[in-house]
């Protein structure tokens, strides 16, 4: 299994998806403005050809602080699971935020996701798990 970096000239490797990487189908619009925007990052978990797992993420800054980077999601084909590889993806997502210069990387996840949260605090380095609350509006 090797962890990738997605990138315009790499992106067909999303052509060949194990199930239940992604939510949804990737559309191609989408794919194409994530990866045309600099603070955007993708990697990817490969194996024999296939994509088994991803982690998308976004640098972002504020004018009162440094920039940090937000692990937006981990998601890991059901059948691939528990091999190691959505940690291995969040080690390269926090090295990426190391050498991109942020000073935390982030992510949050649901109180159920049990093998989520054993996945993420695995990683070297994490801190312990802070609650938080979550608004959200629907614009569709």
């Amino acid at each position: 299994m090797q962890i990738v970096r997605l990138s315009s000239e790499n992106a067909a490797l999303l052509s060949n998806l194990a199930a239940g990487v992604f939510d949804e189908p990737v559309q191609q619009r989408f794919l194409d403005a994530f990866l045309n925007d600099a603070r955007h990052v993708m990697f990817v978990a490969v194996e024999s050809d296939q994509v088994v797992g991803m982690g998308s993420a976004v640098e972002y800054f504020h004018p009162d602080k440094p920039p940090q980077l937000w692990i937006n999601e981990v998601g890991v084909s059901p059948a691939f699971q528990r091999r190691g590889i959505g940690r291995a993806i969040v080690d390269a997502l926090v090295r990426e935020a190391k050498a991109r210069g942020c000073v935390f990387a982030w992510l949050g996840t649901a109180h159920d996701n049990v093998s989520g949260q054993a996945c993420f605090a695995s990683v070297n380095d994490v801190s312990a798990p802070q609650p938080f609350l979550l608004y959200e509006w629907e614009l569709e």
